[in-house]
């Protein structure tokens, strides 16, 4: 009896579709020109303004906020509308909104800038979610999320050499154009995809858009799957927001390094963070073979929790860069493994709103986990900050295991009788 061959799955599978390599390099070129733009934007308030720590915090929280409070509204109306020009509008949009740095004179006016552009932002993530939900089959989500993850990544460790040689050379303006010029490729990118989606129907009175916009998280939190995997992204986010501050204190006042061999030791430690997260993204679709998706979340808040130990059990600096290579091996695992199950899980009329819930929750981990790691470390101290966190998500981890334990036995009882 002749079998139907299985349909090619992993990323030399994502890579042979068109409209999904178009997206892969809007997005890599268009989050390059972003970490120019923050590069620049730091230099500008450290060398030029000689700003405090506290001004370029302010600059980073005031591009977050927009995505905790308005990506569930944002997720409403991209239910509601065609995807591809939300996409190519917020592009074009950001790229004029990016020009605006040229005229900055001060912190406050640079953190309106900030704010505009996340706002607009809100409305382009869920429609990036959307577009890969709908061009990627569904045996191929997750190596799709993991190349777009690992897209952000590589840029995340290739661009601080870059943006710093174009802001000694020719100042921190050619960054903020060439970020212009990345949003206006990823639109010209984006409007060369061709797929169609037909946007879910809206109630029309207050009442009905406010059902509309608590439907996203009343989805999550009454699906235990969806619920477990954003609770882990906000751990592990937390954790992660929470830790990268105290990253530089730690190897000055811990490890005793200091003036150029501090800080040559605190990029490489820095930088191993985008390290394990590529090497998670490139592990995670082998992993996905033998495993579940939510095994994988398990499995990642674990390595990431015994990573974070590391750095509170011992005083060396190899433990240090262990930490954060497989803080961001585990993290890694979580975040791709997330997305995925909030794509496969989540019915396609309702996919904006979970995905901008997703992002608000991801958004609000972030800012806490900023605002509060220098009060944490005040009062607990930082290696005994690093051992809470790991405790915290090694608990998680725990209690993901025993309820995915219990629930796979049951489903097999289920089956066999």
């Amino acid at each position: 009896m002749a079998t139907t061959p299985q349909a090619p799955t992993g990323m030399k599978a994502v890579l042979a579709l068109p409209d999904f390599r178009k997206l892969w390099a809007a997005q890599f070129v268009s989050v390059f020109g972003d970490f120019l733009a923050l590069f620049a934007v730091i230099s500008l308030i450290t060398f030029r303004w000689h700003g405090s720590p506290a001004q370029i915090t302010y600059v980073l929280v005031s591009y977050m906020l927009p995505f905790a409070f308005i990506s569930p509204i944002a997720g409403v109306f991209v239910d509601r509308w065609h995807v591809k020009p939300v996409m190519i509008s917020s592009d074009l949009i950001r790229g004029f909104i990016i020009l605006g740095m040229l005229f900055v004179k001060d912190v406050p006016q640079l953190c309106m800038v900030f704010v505009t552009l996340a706002f607009v932002s809100t409305f382009f993530q869920p429609a990036q979610s959307i577009t890969v939900r709908t061009i990627v089959p569904t045996e191929n989500l997750l190596a799709a999320n993991a190349m777009m993850t690992q897209a952000f990544y590589i840029v995340r460790l290739l661009s601080p050499v870059l943006s710093g040689a174009l802001i000694a050379w020719l100042g921190e303006r050619t960054c903020f154009y060439l970020d212009s010029f990345s949003f206006f490729f990823s639109a010209a990118m984006i409007w060369t995809i061709q797929y169609s989606r037909e946007p879910a129907p809206g109630h029309k009175s207050i009442k009905g858009f406010f059902q509309d916009l608590t439907s996203g998280n009343r989805f999550i939190f009454t699906h235990h799957t969806l619920a477990f995997v954003i609770t882990s992204m906000l751990a592990a986010m937390f954790v992660m927001s929470c830790l990268s501050p105290l990253f530089s204190i730690y190897v000055r006042d811990i490890l005793g390094l200091a003036g150029k061999v501090g800080t040559v030791w605190y990029g490489v430690i820095s930088s191993m963070v985008g390290v394990g997260m590529i090497l998670g993204t490139t592990f995670i679709s082998k992993f996905a073979k033998a495993y579940s998706k939510k095994a994988i979340v398990i499995a990642g808040l674990f390595i990431c929790g015994g990573g974070v130990a590391l750095l509170g059990l011992f005083k060396y600096l190899t433990a240090a860069v262990a930490t954060t290579f497989f803080m961001g091996f585990g993290i890694a695992f979580v975040i791709v493994a997330s997305q995925t199950v909030m794509q496969q899980e989540t019915p396609r009329e309702m996919l904006g709103r979970v995905s901008s819930s997703f992002m608000s929750v991801f958004s609000f981990a972030q800012v806490f986990g900023l605002l509060l790691s220098g009060q944490l470390a005040v009062w607990l101290g930082i290696r005994q900050v690093f051992l809470a966190c790991a405790a915290a998500l090694v608990l998680i981890s725990g209690l993901g295991y025993q309820r995915h334990k219990s629930t796979s036995q049951a489903a097999s009882a289920e089956a066999a009788g």
